[in-house]
């Protein structure tokens, strides 16, 4: 990882943004800028300096994990420490994640400076380390495609165990006791198992119904692989499935692949959305598609792009973006399918290549 890089975009983006220093206590924006991994920090950028804050728990991991970076133990909030280090350092106007940031994590950064400082210390700006995460380089791609590999080879062993009579939080269960047996660290998110009328939840998370003798499954999940997550959703059917099962069943398949195919750099996501839902809207299923097409995934599970209607952000080479269209008729049956996409120079790359076609168990 090329962390001397990325602190230099970060603090460019901070410069561009009409401050002199950078606050960054997001922890995922802390670890794409410096590599630390633990659950207390604060980064300062200011004037080509990198400066990480923590407490004792952390002494050596933060001194091995943020190699290139100086690190101060601190005795008090990692956020006051880094406040009061800035004053010190005669920053004039220091920007932070309005996104990230709360009403009382603010005041407490005023505290931490003079009375006299506080109006015109703080600066919101534009998330700008998660803008630049965005786009992947090839160390994270790598990383990425590792984990979307694993997500493939344990949707694939589960077809042979899924059967009737099963909880979902046995399914469940049994697919995180595969992945954790694979060498994931954790899963992205808790995993969504949905059968029979619950899959029509578009998050229906694993629950103590049975899977039916005939019926719709939609597992959602996704593995952690050295902090970075895939995700990916395949619905199966228990049993002989019915022709309005199969038509739906199609009509996503093919919406899918649309909005698959329409991936390239330029495009915008709101054309990508667009892709997947002019084919549902075509087959008359677009009241029942109730969310939007994708996101980004990364070292956070939903990370930019937005892939939804009228969103104009254009699409570029090294994003890595879900595509997961779905139906979901309530009381009745829901699915979805989805992908990991790597956006190239060229097009695309499925990261997640396992059978989407109709399942019958």
């Amino acid at each position: 990882m090329n962390f001397k890089t990325r602190k230099k975009r970060a603090a460019l983006a901070a410069k561009t943004a009409g401050v002199d220093g950078l606050l960054v206590t997001n922890l995922p924006d802390v670890r794409y800028l410096c590599g630390f991994t633990g659950s207390n920090a604060a980064l300062v950028l200011t004037g080509g300096r990198a400066v990480l804050f923590t407490d004792g728990r952390y002494t050596a991991q933060a001194k091995a994990e943020a190699a290139g970076t100086r690190v101060v133990i601190a005795n008090k909030p990692a956020v006051m420490a880094a406040c009061e280090w800035m004053i010190e350092a005669g920053v004039k106007r220091c920007g932070f994640d309005a996104t990230q940031t709360t009403v009382a994590a603010l005041e407490s950064m005023r505290k931490a400076v003079p009375a006299k400082l506080r109006r015109a210390m703080f600066a919101p700006v534009d998330p700008l380390v998660a803008k630049l995460r965005q786009v992947k380089d090839a160390d994270e791609i790598a990383k990425i495609r590792t984990a979307a590999k694993l997500g493939c080879e344990l949707f694939d062993g589960m077809l042979g165990y899924l059967r009737p009579g099963l909880s979902e939080i046995e399914v469940a269960a049994t697919l995180e006791y595969e992945a954790r047996k694979a060498g994931a660290e954790a899963m992205s998110f808790e995993t969504i198992v949905a059968s029979g009328e619950r899959s029509a939840l578009p998050h229906g998370r694993a629950s103590s119904a049975r899977l039916p003798k005939r019926g719709f499954v939609t597992m959602d999940f996704g593995v952690v692989l050295d902090g970075y997550m895939s995700d990916m959703t395949r619905t199966v059917h228990l049993g002989r499935g019915q022709r309005e099962e199969r038509d739906v069943y199609d009509a996503v398949l093919e919406a899918q692949e649309a909005a698959v195919a329409a991936v390239a750099p330029g495009v915008t996501a709101g054309e990508v959305d667009e892709a997947a839902r002019s084919v549902l809207r075509r087959a008359g299923l677009d009241g029942w598609f109730t969310h939007s097409t994708g996101h980004g995934v990364g070292l956070e599970i939903h990370e930019g792009p937005r892939l939804a209607a009228k969103q104009t952000q254009r699409l570029e080479a090294g994003m890595v973006i879900t595509i997961e269209p779905g139906v979901y008729m309530p009381g009745r049956f829901g699915l979805r399918i989805e992908d990991m996409v790597l956006v190239t120079a060229g097009g695309y790359e499925v990261l997640t290549p396992s059978v989407k076609a109709w399942v019958e168990l």
